[in-house]
């Protein structure tokens, strides 16, 4: 007699989770990192705050980004002037747009990691929506599931205002579905639009400067699944392990608050200090079981909260300075896309390796790691191994 908790219990995968597809999307408006400070102030009325541009300026010059893409245009901001005040109930306009556009940039990546991943989109099991921005019900995972076509009955998760550590997250989650459930397919998307947090000066808000320097828009999707089909699905790296911890010092460094004003960020200039001292830790706990304690010996998917926590980190563990290549091309060309940015970074590293003949997708290493930092200060940790190419 077949027991009912036999019946619900699903079929384990044989193997672990891979990543099967990598897929980006930006929105086509970018702003030349050089030009912003002049931009910023224009737009937001704040010319007139001279020192305040001045010291804008030098921020955006030590930011090591050369450009960034924003879906808010000129003319949406002409149009939202509440956007662009520094404190003024925005909610209902940054909702407006938000709502509808998060999921269409998400649809984007996802649309092109599917034709990557070459296989029907009813295989698609499971979706996984990630992002700070447009919160409403039905959600950004019921838009997307919609505007791509995924099948109605595909497992949704949807995580909302997580922050830039949830690219480590959604890969743990994805991880445990896949491993745990046989033949399951998850569609991961994470889209991230500045729309939420975009904001005139304020001078007794210092600290809300950096993050007009820093943060950008762009989605990122991938899928994930174990014991890919021979000859139909390739994986790109394995999903070895995935975890999750809080820096307990360091509590406040990062916060966001969501009020009428939309988003409020305040970033403490101690994160990259927090970050830098425990990140040997992460490496230590995640890597022990494979014997490993040489940091030069892996590759690096760093999330580039900004070039300082990037220089710190590089200089705690004794990093050559090509490990972080892939991450400080990223941050250049794209910004801090918070969630979405070590796929980025994972799709960079992968493509430069077929380009020049490396033996796998992790230019010609076997071992890496994927770090997701973001408020808590909370620190994902995955370990990945790439695949022969």
């Amino acid at each position: 007699m077949v027991m009912a908790k036999e019946l619900s219990r699903p079929a384990r995968a044989d193997g672990s989770a891979s990543i099967l597809a990598i897929a980006t999307a930006t929105p086509p408006n970018f702003v030349e990192q050089s030009a912003f400070p002049d931009y910023y102030f224009k737009v937001t009325n704040s010319d007139h705050m001279t020192e305040l541009k001045e010291k804008f300026r030098r921020i955006c010059e030590k930011s090591m980004i050369r450009k960034r893409h924003m879906y808010l245009t000129e003319d949406h901001l002409k149009e939202n002037p509440d956007i662009c005040a520094s404190l003024a109930p925005s909610l209902d306009s940054r909702q407006k747009i938000l709502v509808t556009e998060v999921p269409k940039l998400g649809a984007e990546a996802a649309d092109k990691a599917i034709i990557e991943w070459g296989q029907p989109k009813s295989m698609i099991t499971h979706l996984i929506f990630c992002t700070i921005s447009g919160v409403d019900m039905p959600g950004a995972d019921y838009q997307l599931a919609r505007l791509v076509g995924l099948n109605p009955s595909v497992n949704r998760l949807m995580l909302y205002l997580n922050g830039c550590f949830a690219g480590g997250t959604v890969l743990r989650l994805a991880k445990d579905i896949a491993e745990n459930n046989k033949g399951a397919r998850v569609l991961i998307v994470c889209a991230e639009i500045v729309g939420l947090t975009f904001r005139g000066p304020d001078e007794t808000q210092l600290d809300g400067l950096v993050g007009q320097a820093l943060f950008a828009d762009g989605a990122a999707a991938t899928i994930v699944g174990s014991d890919p089909i021979p000859g139909l699905e390739r994986p790109l790296f394995e999903v070895v392990s995935a975890a999750q911890t809080f820096i307990p010092e360091s509590h406040g460094a990062i916060t966001a608050v969501l009020r009428e004003a939309g988003l409020i960020v305040t970033l403490n200039k101690h994160v990259p200090k927090f970050i830098s001292e425990n990140i040997e830790k992460c490496l230590e706990d995640a890597f022990q079981p494979l014997g490993i304690s040489d940091w030069n010996s892996i590759f690096w998917i760093a999330h580039p909260g900004g070039a300082l926590i990037l220089d710190k980190v590089e200089r705690k563990v004794g990093l050559d300075p090509k490990k972080l290549r892939a991450t400080r091309h990223v941050l250049s060309e794209y910004g801090n896309m918070s969630s979405a940015c070590v796929f980025f970074i994972l799709d960079e590293m992968r493509k430069s390796s077929i380009k020049n003949g490396l033996s796998t997708t992790g230019e010609g290493l076997k071992w890496g790691v994927l770090f997701g930092f973001g408020p808590g200060l909370t620190v994902d940790t995955v370990v990945l191994r790439s695949v022969t190419i």
